[in-house]
């Protein structure tokens, strides 16, 4: 950690002033930039055009381009001399939501998924903002090479959503192509939070992100003669009360966790005893030790009441975590406290807010889980039109969230005030 701190102190990224008016006059082309954007959703794993635009702009800043990273994610690298080096992270898919705010440049896209499945998509959880920023900020720094000295490794990252973009790029070798980073940075826009307003929480600020799946194996036959079977309805009905126990009884009141139960499904018809059910769960926890937990008690819970109906030790429930696994989002505490630091500065103390942790997943933590530890952080950008919020909290509702149909952000001043937070945290260091 000494040698981190070391590190940051003496060898500074920026050594620049801020030009607000070059930010707010980027904001026409920003601003065309969004709404294609949206207007052009593409779901997860399936970002072909939105890469294709994202590469073209970056090129046409200077950039040096390299494309098809971890699938359809690219890499854009500017070099400025001597100095640190820093990755910028945007993450590029959207969500198959049929959009139902009332914009008029309301999505309309429809496409066929991983699945063969026809989908209406949206970009519900602001990835057009995340990439409009992005570029903005590239922009920025193609434009005033004078004034910072280092190298800059932007890179658009596909299939958060998905949680497997950033385990892709790292695996199609991310850092050993190109470079390990000094740190990283990254912004989530948040829906709860008014135009101008920044949020930030050091230290763990996102969720171990776990989906599973249980098989629950009976004994099938008749409705009316329950006595010939192992009703696996029964049995899986006990455990998804027995898995609640595990949070309040086993893992302490101090270490937050989730296991949830999300999917019940089994049985064809109301008299026959079907011969299995399916679970699916998500699970959330921070600590990774936490997390190991959990992952043995959900097992230990389904043997054991498999056990308890006489089902044989080979029929027992085929418990099994699908590959989607995201590591816990930990906001390095040094990077953390010199970024918002300079935010206040900036932008004011009162606008710059502390927010609770919560137990969503991003994959932007993987970047700071490899062996090299890099430092990363992630703060959050509000979205909502300062009036639609007053108005809201006035009337004591709730505004629409993330992943929702109504969910639309005020984007012009949202835009402008991520560029100039993304400038700013480059220049803390």
């Amino acid at each position: 950690m000494k040698k981190i701190i070391i590190l940051f102190i003496a060898i500074p990224f920026f050594a620049f002033s801020q030009n607000k008016d070059d930010i707010h006059s980027y904001m026409d082309e920003l601003g065309k930039t969004y709404l294609y954007l949206h207007q052009n959703p593409e779901l997860s794993y399936m970002e072909v055009n939105t890469a294709k635009y994202l590469a073209g702009k970056m090129r046409s800043y200077g950039f040096e381009v390299t494309e098809n990273i971890g699938g359809t994610g690219l890499v854009a690298i500017l070099k400025n001399g001597a100095g640190k080096k820093a990755l910028i992270r945007t993450d590029i898919d959207a969500l198959p939501i049929l959009e139902n705010t009332g914009v008029s440049y309301m999505s309309t896209v429809k496409q066929v998924d991983v699945e063969g499945v026809e989908r209406p998509v949206m970009h519900g959880c602001g990835h057009d903002i995340h990439m409009s920023v992005w570029l903005g900020t590239a922009k920025y720094l193609s434009e005033h090479k004078k004034e910072w000295n280092g190298t800059v490794m932007m890179i658009a990252q596909p299939a958060e959503e998905r949680g497997g973009g950033a385990k892709a790029m790292l695996e199609d070798g991310l850092y050993s192509k190109f470079f390990t980073p000094d740190f990283a940075i990254a912004l989530h826009v948040n829906s709860s939070l008014p135009v101008g307003k920044i949020g930030y929480k050091s230290e763990y600020s996102m969720a171990n992100v776990d989906m599973a799946e249980i098989k629950i194996i009976g004994k099938g036959g008749h409705g009316a003669y329950p006595h010939k079977t192992i009703d696996p309805i029964v049995m899986a009905s006990q455990l998804v009360l027995d898995l609640q126990t595990i949070v309040s009884r086993e893992i302490a009141p101090t270490d937050p966790a989730v296991v949830t139960v999300g999917l019940f499904q089994g049985g064809t018809k109301a008299n026959i005893i079907p011969t299995e059910v399916k679970l699916a769960l998500t699970i959330r926890s921070y600590k990774d030790e936490v997390r190991n937990h959990l992952l043995k008690a959900i097992e230990r819970k389904a043997n054991a009441v498999a056990a308890s109906y006489g089902v044989s030790k080979d029929n027992y429930p085929i418990f099994k975590l699908k590959d989607t696994y995201t590591p816990a989002l930990y906001n390095n505490p040094i990077l953390t406290e010199k970024i918002i630091a300079k935010f206040k500065e900036n932008f004011g103390e009162t606008n710059v807010v502390e927010i609770p942790p919560v137990m969503g997943g991003e994959d932007f933590a993987r970047y700071g889980k490899t062996k090299s530890k890099v430092p990363i952080f992630m703060f959050s950008l509000g979205i909502v039109n300062v009036d639609k919020y007053n108005d809201f909290t006035k009337r004591g509702e709730i505004l629409p969230s993330l992943h929702s149909d109504k969910m639309i952000p005020d984007y012009i001043p949202s835009i402008e005030t991520g560029v100039k937070a993304m400038v700013l945290a480059l220049k803390s260091f």
